[in-house]
C-alpha cells in the first residue's frame, strides 16, 4: 500500500518541476482568452477608427470607379490606378492589422507568461505513434474540450437567436429604408449584436481560465518518489552529505591539531577545555586561537602540547571564557585582552627562566575574566534544598 501510494502523483509541483515545464515550452494557455481578446480589441478599435475606414473605402470606391478614356485603353494606367488604390486601403486598414497581430501574439501570455523554447518545434516521433494518438483522442481531456466545443456553440448560437429574435423587424424593415438610414440602423445591429456575443464569449473565458490553470497544476503534479529524488538531486544524498562533513571535521581537525605546536600556551579547565593562543608581535593586532575543544579533543590537545613542550596553564574562568566565545583563527574577545596579557606574559618570563635561568616566575592564581564571559557565572544559582543544604 505503501509503494502505491508513493507512485500516486499527489504532490505538489515544485519550483524545478514548473522551470523546467518552462524551459520545455509548456506553459498554462488559454484559446478562449485568446480569441476574447483578438476579438474585443478588433471591435474596440473599428469603433474608433470607424469613421477613417469609412472615408478611406468611399475615397478608394468613388476612386475606383471614376476614371478617364486613357485609362480605359491602357492597361498600364488602369494597373497603376488599381495599384494606388489598393495601397491607400492597406495604408488606411495598417493601423487595424497591427492592433490585431500585436494582440494576437501578446494575449497568450495573459496566463502563462512569455516563453520561447527551441525544444517545442523538436520533433517527437512519440507522436507518431498511433496507439498513443488513439489514446489521446479518447483520453479525458479530449472528452472536455469536446464538452467544451460544444457547449460554446450552443451558448453562442443562443444568444445569436435572441439577439437576432429581437432585431427581426428592423432587420425586416431594411429594404424599405432610405439609404444613409439604413446603413446607420446596420451599424447599430451589427455593433450590439457583436458586443452581445463577445460578452457571451467573455463568460466563457472566465470559465476556462482558472480550469486550463488547475488542468495545468494537475497535469504536473509529482509522486512522493519523485519529490523525494528530486531532493537529492537538488540538495544531495544525506548520507553522502554526511560523509563530507564529518570528512570535512576531520579535516579541520587535523589541520588545528598541526597548529598546537606552534602555540604559545594552552589554557585549561583543567580536564574539560583546552585552548590553544598564538601571538606574535609582528602581523598581530592581538592574540589568535589556533586550536580548542572539550572532553576527548581537549585531552588530545593537551597531550599534543606535552609532546611539543608548549605550556599548560590550569584557568578554568578563561578557558570557559575563550572557548565559549572565539573561533578558530579568530582573535580574542577585546575583553579578554587582560587576562591573556596576564598569561602570556608569564608564559615569556618562563621562557627566559629556561634560557637564562635566575628565579622562577609565578603563575598568575587570577586572571581578569569577565562573569558576563564565563558561562558558568550565566547559569542559576544551585538551590539549598537540592543541594542537599538545609535552608
Amino acid at each position: 500500500m505503501a509503494e502505491d501510494s508513493d507512485l500516486e502523483k499527489t504532490e505538489q509541483a515544485s519550483p524545478k518541476r514548473i522551470e523546467k515545464a518552462r524551459e520545455e515550452g509548456d506553459v498554462p494557455r488559454s484559446r478562449e482568452l485568446a480569441t476574447v481578446a483578438v476579438l474585443f480589441t478588433t471591435g474596440m478599435t473599428v469603433l474608433m477608427m470607424g469613421g477613417h475606414l469609412n472615408t478611406a473605402l468611399k475615397t478608394s470606391m468613388s476612386a475606383g470607379l471614376r476614371f478617364d478614356r486613357q485609362a480605359a485603353f491602357d492597361p498600364i494606367v488602369l494597373l497603376m490606378k488599381t495599384a494606388d488604390t489598393l495601397y491607400s486601403l492597406l495604408l488606411a486598414f495598417a493601423p487595424l492589422a497591427l492592433v490585431i497581430v500585436f494582440v494576437a501574439i501578446a494575449s497568450p501570455i495573459l496566463i502563462g507568461g512569455w516563453v520561447f523554447s527551441g525544444k517545442a518545434f523538436m520533433p517527437k516521433f512519440s507522436k507518431l505513434n498511433p496507439i498513443k494518438g488513439l489514446s489521446n483522442i479518447v483520453s479525458k481531456r479530449s472528452a472536455v474540450e469536446l464538452i467544451k466545443s460544444i457547449a460554446k456553440v450552443a451558448l453562442v448560437g443562443t444568444v445569436a437567436y435572441f439577439v437576432i429574435s429581437h432585431d427581426i423587424e428592423p432587420i425586416l424593415s431594411l429594404s424599405m429604408l432610405p439609404l444613409k438610414t439604413g446603413v446607420a440602423l446596420v451599424n447599430d445591429l451589427m455593433l450590439t449584436g457583436f458586443l452581445t456575443i463577445v460578452s457571451t464569449l467573455v463568460f466563457i473565458a472566465a470559465i476556462d481560465v482558472p480550469y486550463q490553470l488547475y488542468q495545468y497544476a494537475h497535469k504536473l503534479k509529482m509522486t512522493k518518489e519523485e519529490v523525494r529524488q528530486e531532493s537529492k538531486e537538488t540538495e544531495g544524498n544525506p548520507e553522502i552529505k554526511a560523509k563530507i562533513r564529518q570528512q570535512q571535521r576531520e579535516m579541520a581537525r587535523r589541520r588545528m591539531m598541526s597548529e598546537i605546536p606552534n602555540a604559545d600556551v594552552v589554557i585549561t579547565n583543567p580536564t574539560h577545555y583546552a585552548v590553544a593562543i598564538k601571538y606574535q608581535d609582528e602581523g598581530m593586532r592581538a592574540p589568535v586561537v589556533v586550536a580548542k575543544g572539550a572532553d576527548a579533543v581537549a585531552l588530545k590537545i593537551r597531550e599534543i602540547a606535552t609532546d611539543n613542550n608548549v605550556l599548560i596553564m590550569e584557568s578554568p574562568k578563561l578557558a570557559r571564557a575563550l572557548y565559549a566565545h572565539t573561533e578558530l583563527g579568530s582573535e580574542i574577545p577585546e575583553a579578554l585582552y587582560s587576562a591573556v596579557a596576564e598569561v602570556l606574559a608569564y608564559v615569556f618570563q618562563m621562557r627566559i627562566f629556561k634560557k637564562s635561568g635566575g628565579f622562577h616566575p609565578e603563575a598568575p592564581t587570577t586572571v581578569p575574566v569577565p562573569d558576563a564571559l564565563d558561562p558558568h557565572s550565566l547559569l542559576p544559582a544551585p538551590n539549598n534544598m537540592d543541594a542537599g543544604v538545609p535552608a
